[in-house]
């Protein structure tokens, strides 16, 4: 009999849909997670209700959160194309950050459609975090400072930098600055 969270997951089912679609064997999988072979074998059997802590250890070994493996939807392949409606709201006025495939595992990188209203930043602190960021203004101008290098950019034109450099943007005209942007490690 299948072993169900309330969710309604069926572990075992779920635990060996993972494990193929990450391309891994039992044996693979459990010489990573540091468990028997037999372990993942009646797991995925549903011969055994794993312990929340058991479950942990073994999605270590994928590597994987318990969060993503209850809310994984493996009976479709991962989405490809986007609607505009589709974007996740990461940000509210005046600086709107639209995410790209917010819900996709294993996520690489961050692509984000940003939106600074005329006279919006990213605030009066210079930002920084590990990584690598890069971006196109699409329309209107944006002011970026990263470290002592200031610049204005328009509609095509383009910035990368190493985001563990201190960085603000800042839109100081009146008209709104659209921007695609990208970078990882993933941010948000």
């Amino acid at each position: 009999m299948p072993v169900s969270t309330p969710t309604g997951i069926d572990v075992g089912t779920h635990l060996r849909a993972i494990r193929q679609l990450h391309g891994l064997s039992q044996r693979e999988l459990a010489k990573r997670a540091g468990v028997t072979n037999g372990m993942i074998s009646l797991i995925e059997q549903n011969r055994v209700s794993p312990s929340v802590s058991s479950l942990k250890k073994v999605l270590d070994g994928i590597p994987m959160a318990l969060a993503e493996f209850f809310t994984m939807d493996i009976a479709l392949p991962p989405q490809v194309f986007y609607g505009a409606d589709e974007l996740t709201p990461m940000g509210a006025p005046p600086v709107e950050l639209f995410l790209v495939a917010a819900r996709r595992p294993q996520r690489a990188m961050s692509i984000l459609r940003e939106r600074y209203a005329g006279g919006a930043d990213t605030g009066a602190e210079m930002l920084s975090h590990p990584g690598e960021e890069g971006g196109v203004v699409v329309s209107g101008c944006i002011e970026i400072t990263v470290g002592s290098a200031v610049r204005v950019l328009g509609p095509g034109d383009a910035y990368y930098f190493s985001t563990a450099v201190p960085h603000r943007f800042r839109n100081s005209g009146s008209d709104d600055c659209e921007i695609i942007s990208a970078s990882t490690p993933p941010t948000f």
